[in-house]
């Protein structure tokens, strides 16, 4: 079987040969500090650096023993065009500084951040800077999706420049998700987390009117690239709309207000033959999964351990085998020792005997994760089950 026939059997509980061993990428720092204990060269590091699903980021994975990213995607652009300028806007007396982002949103940056900046300010927050500043920047054109682009082991590809030829293939080795963009995640973006509560209840019109434009823009993007003749494995939505104790949205506004448009989109893809949808949310997920679920979405992605403990084992008991998961592995292991790798694995098998799931490392892996470690966790994974 090929890593994408692999990856579907997974997800389908249809039997396989073995279960892939996926990742979801590496931090900067974590790839420079593995050079600087002589496990990559500059070179190496320089070709993970290309992105997600890269040639050179699989040299690295391979090389631990990863089989490949599952977050390998056709990226349609979805959002701003054109971005904003980034700019400084000013240096703070502590040497922070204010800078605009593409989004239009102020961010407060440092020297040493580790982190995402902090927003302190956003050029969206009414009728009149919607419709002057981010209305016509929101417009669709066809380029958005033929001049998108694809990264994959076999190499880097676009509408515009051939690509095509490639997402066409129905017998390739890689698999690839369609980008559907951000139904809610990208309003938050360009508004804030308070701007975009505050509008629900002062200008309820308008945010009706910024949730109708953005979801069409999804819409018409996945319209055209599944009509130019790309053949896609499943689709795929970003959120990042939780936090750790829940949603950053109502859920009964979520549910009236999204749940149609993930419905009209899901049912396109649906019409095309993609019945797995993936979504990107971080945080405690569980108020909107079923909303997510009820709608076309059925694929999980990432499941975060983390403080909270969220596993697929109870989502899969709560909501049966129509929900599918990825990730849910706690890299912390990977900064311990052998014995806690070898408990994370025999976690990890049980649920992988659920059907329906597939271990991944949520997130980048840090700077503290050892290298031996993570390349004994996939050779552990790859044995045991």
């Amino acid at each position: 079987m090929t890593h994408r026939e692999r990856l579907l059997a997974v997800l389908d509980s249809r039997p396989y040969d073995r279960l892939p061993i996926v990742h979801f990428g590496f931090l900067d720092r974590t790839l420079y500090r593995w050079r600087d204990e002589g496990h990559l060269s500059d070179e190496e590091v320089r070709g993970a650096l290309h992105g997600d699903g890269s040639a050179g980021e699989q040299a690295v994975a391979e090389k631990l023993g990863f089989d490949f990213n599952y977050h390998t995607i056709f990226g349609v652009n979805h959002r701003l065009s054109p971005g904003f300028e980034p700019k400084l806007i000013e240096t703070l007396p502590d040497g922070k500084r204010k800078v605009l982002s593409g989004n239009g949103a102020i961010m407060l940056q440092t020297d040493d951040n580790q982190s995402i900046p902090a927003e302190v300010d956003h050029l969206l927050r009414d009728r009149a800077s919607w419709e002057e500043l981010f209305l016509p920047k929101l417009q669709w054109y066809p380029e958005r999706v033929l001049h998108g682009g694809l990264q994959s082991p076999a190499g880097s590809w676009r509408f515009d420049q051939g690509g095509i030829a490639y997402l066409a293939d129905p017998n390739r080795e890689w698999h690839c998700l369609l980008h559907c963009g951000s139904l809610y995640g990208a309003l938050r973006d360009y508004l804030g987390v308070t701007g975009l509560c505050y509008l629900a209840v002062d200008d309820e019109p308008l945010l009706d009117e910024m949730i109708e434009v953005n979801a069409d823009l999804c819409y018409r993007g996945v319209e055209l690239a599944l009509e130019a003749g790309g053949v896609f494995d499943m689709a795929h939505f970003w959120e990042d709309i939780c936090f750790k104790n829940g949603p950053l949205v109502n859920p009964r506004l979520f549910a009236a207000k999204l749940g149609p448009h993930y419905r009209r989109i899901t049912e396109l893809l649906a019409r095309h033959g993609i019945d797995l949808v993936s979504l990107d949310c971080d945080g405690l997920i569980d108020l909107l999964l079923p909303i997510w679920l009820e709608n076309g979405v059925n694929v999980m992605f990432p499941i975060e351990v983390g403080t909270w403990g969220s596993s697929y084992g109870p989502w899969r008991e709560q909501y049966g085998p129509s929900l599918r998961g990825v990730g849910g592995t706690n890299k912390k292991v990977f900064a311990q020792d052998y014995a806690a790798v070898d408990a994370e694995v025999e976690r990890l098998k049980a649920l992988v005997e659920l059907g329906g799931y597939l271990p991944c490392p949520d997130h980048r892996l840090p700077h503290d994760n050892k290298w031996e470690n993570v390349q004994y966790y996939c050779q552990r994974l790859r044995e045991a089950v």
